[in-house]
């Protein structure tokens, strides 16, 4: 048997649990998208998810023909299993909010599938959007 000290495994890269970006730009978030209670879109996010991810009002994600627009990102787990942000657009009723928040606490990206309706709102950014965010 070695007697040499094992080196601590290097923390995995990404944030601990999964990030939910609710952008508050331009037009998600604003009466440019009405019958929407957009406060309550982000408060019910905080509210739901608060203890297992971090949900952060972000500016505008220049996807304004897709508002309003949620990014889910993985937690490191779910990041080293194979998961990747995933953009949905579009995100104007509760009922997709309430299918988000299950995913999320399922696991999210990497480690739970998203419930099948959130295929609906699933887009992918533009190259140029994607390069300007690579934090995403």
């Amino acid at each position: 048997m070695s007697r040499r000290t094992r080196k601590a495994a290097a923390p995995a890269p990404g944030a601990p649990r999964p990030t939910v970006s609710v952008c508050r730009g331009c037009c998600c978030g604003t009466p440019k998208i009405p019958d929407v209670d957009h406060a309550g879109q982000l408060a019910a996010l905080r509210r739901s998810l608060g203890e297992i991810a971090t949900v952060r009002a972000v500016e505008c994600l220049d996807a304004c023909e897709q508002a309003n627009v949620i990014v889910v990102q993985p937690s490191a787990e779910g990041r080293r299993a194979g998961g990747r942000p995933v953009w949905l657009g579009l995100v104007n009723d509760p009922d997709a909010v309430a299918d988000i928040v299950a995913w999320v606490e399922a696991g999210g990206p990497g480690l739970a599938d998203a419930p099948d309706v959130l295929d609906l709102y699933t887009f992918c950014p533009s190259r140029r959007v994607q390069q300007e965010l690579g934090s995403f």
